[in-house]
């Protein structure tokens, strides 16, 4: 199926702001725009994935939904979005929608599922072409905006997509493959305008560094921007803005933890490394209460983890998302803590996630 794109244009004077990935976390989103105040000609940009995974993904859709009607948003479609065409295609497949129906009772804040709350059935309890029914029918403006979305917006200078283009001609463009594009930096594409993504949350492109910030390819003229919110322990959203007129690009970041303000400097760096998703199987070398050392299955490097993160999947030993890296940190530098332990704090401090072995004291937000 071919992309569906949209042409349309900036006025010169508008300042834009580029939010990804959202993923139904609505008080990230408000925090955010917030935080960048948005208002007055601001144009926003929602670059796909502004539901699923986190809480309150009807309400975000409804808040996107007016975001669009009152303020003149534009959105692109993300593959978790597009759920009016997966609910509609569900019945007619060989399983009869039941991959569907595993995928909501497994996935409990699936929009769907939001959806079958507001209308007081449950995906189990009733057959799939039953519930595509009733939920088409219950959120008919729903489906209808979600359907609307173009997977492409393309203005003078800017390209705003969900997960990536190729190099080939828009016609040749793939609907799919342009809303999920694994590892797009990873590529050899280039482009005469900037081409704005989402999907692939940007510390994933990092070997040995948890760093959430968007990635800025000048020489390509390729911007990643997802923060592994909702997705990662330590992720945040993330907002790329373009000023008024053009210009260098500005970055703004929002996430929940509490910020605490260090009391000694440490110096941080040396060997380090980030284990994660997709790559995250190990060997428990020792296994503690609190931490326990594992050898990772495709490096052989060794680290002591979180025991809590350690998980058994398929007959292996996984991790969740982990690194030894130690933050360089001067006394009196704000961090955002993530996790607190006996030997340390696990924090954030400008986008970049690590270790910090001092003291802290309660900071104000």
């Amino acid at each position: 199926m071919k992309a569906a794109v949209s042409d349309r244009s900036i006025a010169p004077d508008r300042r834009v702001i580029v939010i990804s990935d959202i993923h139904g976390q609505l008080d990230y989103l408000t925090a955010l725009l917030d935080k960048v105040g948005y208002g007055g000609s601001d144009l926003l940009v929602i670059d796909g994935d502004f539901v699923e995974k986190g809480a309150r993904s009807l309400d975000t859709l409804h808040y996107v939904m007016r975001l669009v009607s009152e303020r003149g948003a534009w959105v692109v479609c993300g593959n978790c979005d597009d759920w009016g065409r997966a609910l509609r295609s569900a019945p007619t497949r060989p399983d009869g929608g039941a991959g569907l129906v595993r995928y909501l009772l497994k996935k409990p804040n699936a929009l769907l599922n939001q959806m079958c709350a507001g209308v007081g059935v449950t995906a189990a309890a009733v057959p799939t072409a039953e519930l595509a029914s009733v939920l088409l029918d219950g959120y008919a403006e729903e489906f209808a905006f979600l359907d609307s979305l173009p997977t492409v917006i393309e203005t003078e200078k800017y390209i705003f997509v969900h997960g990536g283009i190729t190099d080939k001609p828009r016609a040749e463009w793939d609907d799919y493959g342009c809303k999920k594009f694994d590892y797009f930096l990873h590529t050899d594409y280039a482009f005469d305008k900037w081409v704005i993504v989402g999907h692939q949350p940007v510390m994933l492109y990092r070997e040995s560094v948890v760093d959430a910030n968007p990635i800025i390819d000048h020489a390509r003229k390729i911007a990643s921007i997802d923060g592994g919110c909702a997705l990662k322990d330590d992720g945040q959203l993330n907002a790329l803005i373009i000023p008024a007129g053009g210009g260098e690009f500005e970055c703004a970041a929002y996430d929940k933890f509490p910020r605490a303000k260090t009391l000694s400097a440490q110096r941080g760096g040396g060997a380090s490394f980030y284990i994660r998703w997709g790559d995250a199987e190990v060997r428990v070398l020792r296994r503690g209460e609190e931490f326990s050392l594992v050898r990772h299955a495709r490096t052989g490097y060794e680290m002591e983890v979180l025991t809590k993160y350690l998980r058994r999947e398929g007959g292996r030993t996984t991790v969740n998302d982990c690194t030894d890296y130690v933050l360089p940190l001067e006394r009196g530098d704000i961090v955002s803590v993530v996790e607190r332990t006996s030997r340390g704090y696990f924090v954030k401090h400008g986008g970049v996630s690590g270790w910090y072995f001092g003291e802290i004291e309660e900071a104000d937000k």
